[in-house]
């Protein structure tokens, strides 16, 4: 999956544990299965980019660029910034939604191939065009063909088409099948965040192979896994263990047992939207919520943050109220500088703890690294953490309160006796109730998507006079063979003594191109900061 050929490989910023690499979409579109993914697909994009484009914080995705190939590929978006730039991605998805649904394409065999090598064309050029202040954070590309075919046949083309090509600046390339299947009743609380090994296989050693239902909540998960940190640069955290629990040995004692890990929300801070009571509790903020784990590790750049767990504690013993701040996952690492032999012991041993505290029903108490600014005390502060193990292969970790942070609560038991009139009031009330085993957040609808979509384009609801121009061009056009991208398409071999006034006509149309592509980008800025 390229790991070995990216380049920067030296230590991270403290921002860099949220930005993801820039990302091409590639959308392969086949009828007549398009009519029955079109409407999901659509939505699940626009409901992925509402939130995208509305976090504040460090930018979690830097560039996007999207293609679709039907008898030829096309550039339906150049890659842009995500951050902030909500309408042009909303104008982008409403042309997918007016594509042709009915009839038949004469799909070219080697159209899915040139979208792969034009989409990687046109990173190379903005790469060397952007400036100094503004240079990319990473310097290779993730690529995602989404398509309605049969999977590994798409893979099979794309490893015959693509064996000549250049890939070094790919750092991933990814073949999604959407399948006919729908999620019933959104019983699973992550569908396809981690797929099984039947859903997802790497076939030959460059192109990654996964499906996905063809419903809004499935395709929403996948989109949505681009905003975790997927670095493999370095693992993120090491959790010590006691050694003495496993050998009596005096050497043994002297070198704990360390699992290396990998951090991962499990929640979206409600303080990252737009809008929020506490604007000031923000991920980015030394000065917020120093129990954001995730942030003190993003600054950990030398040597991966440290847990140094404590003691046990019994799971029935310790109080919700007690804990605050967001959860975070740890799973074992899959940073690629380690040796097979290292990853393989080190998941047995982190699959063996989570085994072990759920027998036991055993929480661990944690402490973690000394707080910064405290340096000259006898004894410097720290945060402490509760880790719960689950039946997945992964532990919860979630800040703990301290002494110092406790206020009074001086609440006397509940009584036992209780009238009996009001005990039949509340009881035949609760009784009306409907009971659910299990709180499914897939099943509850906040309206949030609908909420940051609205407030992210202008009150009069219209778009810039240039796209709402380029949108009614386009309506009239759609049938037409159209590549609008900021590099010249690929050209065919041409003839000996028209090869000079070839390459110069296309350079000349491609940096003419590059330049609109980046005076569109400066007008559209201009509008969405408004007078």
């Amino acid at each position: 999956m390229y790991h070995g050929r990216t380049s920067g490989k030296g230590p991270s910023a403290p921002t860099q544990i949220y930005q993801q690499p820039p990302r091409l979409l590639i959308v392969h579109i086949a009828l007549p299965s398009w009519a029955d993914i079109c409407s999901n697909l659509c939505e699940a994009l626009q409901n992925f980019f509402s939130l995208a484009c509305s976090l504040m914080g460090p930018s979690r995705m830097s560039l996007f660029s999207l293609y679709m190939v039907r008898n030829q590929h096309e550039c339906v978006l150049p890659f842009v910034q995500v951050k902030g730039n909500f309408a042009r991605l909303q104008a982008c998805i409403s042309e997918l939604r007016m594509l042709q649904r009915e009839g038949c394409f004469r799909p070219q065999g080697a159209s899915l191939q040139m979208a792969v090598e034009d989409g990687l064309q046109q990173f190379k050029q903005y790469s060397r065009h952007v400036t100094t202040g503004a240079a990319l954070t990473y310097t290779s590309l993730e690529i995602t063909v989404l398509t309605s075919q049969p999977g590994k046949e798409v893979v099979k083309q794309l490893e015959e088409g693509l064996k000549d090509t250049d890939l070094v600046r790919v750092r991933r390339l990814q073949v999604v099948e959407i399948t006919k299947g729908v999620l019933e009743g959104m019983d699973s609380a992550s569908p396809v965040e981690e797929p099984s090994n039947d859903e997802s296989s790497i076939l030959g050693t460059d192109i990654d192979l996964q499906t996905i239902d063809n419903d809004i909540v499935s395709m929403e998960i996948f989109f949505k896994a681009w905003l975790h940190n997927s670095g493999t640069d370095q693992e993120h955290m090491h959790l010590l263990l006691p050694s003495r629990s496993y050998s009596s040995t005096s050497r043994a004692r002297d070198n704990p047992v360390c699992l290396k890990c990998d951090l991962q929300e499990r929640l979206l801070s409600p303080s990252l939207l737009p809008g929020t009571a506490d604007g000031s509790l923000r991920m980015d903020d030394p000065k917020g919520d120093f129990s954001t784990l995730y942030q003190m590790a993003s600054q950990s750049s030398a040597s991966p943050y440290k847990l140094r767990v404590i003691k046990a504690l019994k799971s029935s013993g310790v109080c919700e109220s007690l804990t605050y701040g967001l959860p975070f996952i740890l799973r074992p690492t899959s940073c690629w500088q380690l040796d097979w032999d290292e990853l393989e012991t080190n998941q047995q041993h982190f699959h063996a703890l989570c085994h072990s505290l759920l027998k036991r029903e055993w929480l661990l108490l944690a402490k973690g690294e000394p707080l910064s600014g405290g340096h000259s005390m006898r004894e410097p502060a720290s945060t402490f953490y509760v880790i719960l193990p689950s039946r997945s292969p992964t532990l919860l970790v979630k800040a703990v309160a301290t002494r110092e942070l406790m206020l009074p609560s001086p609440f006397p038991l509940l009584p036992e006796d209780l009238p009996d009139d009001s005990l039949k009031i509340v009881e035949s009330t609760l009784d009306s109730l409907e009971l659910e085993p299990t709180y499914n957040p897939l099943q509850v609808w906040s309206h949030l998507y609908s909420h940051l979509s609205s407030a992210s384009v202008k009150p009069q609801g219209r778009l810039h006079p240039s796209w709402e121009s380029r949108a009614l061009r386009k309506a009239g056009q759609l049938q037409m063979n159209r590549v609008r991208a900021t590099v010249a398409p690929l050209t065919m071999t041409p003839a000996p003594g028209k090869a000079h006034k070839m390459l110069a006509a296309s350079k000349a149309s491609s940096e003419a191109f590059f330049q609109l592509s980046m005076e569109e980008e400066a007008e559209e800025e201009e509008y969405l900061s408004g007078p």
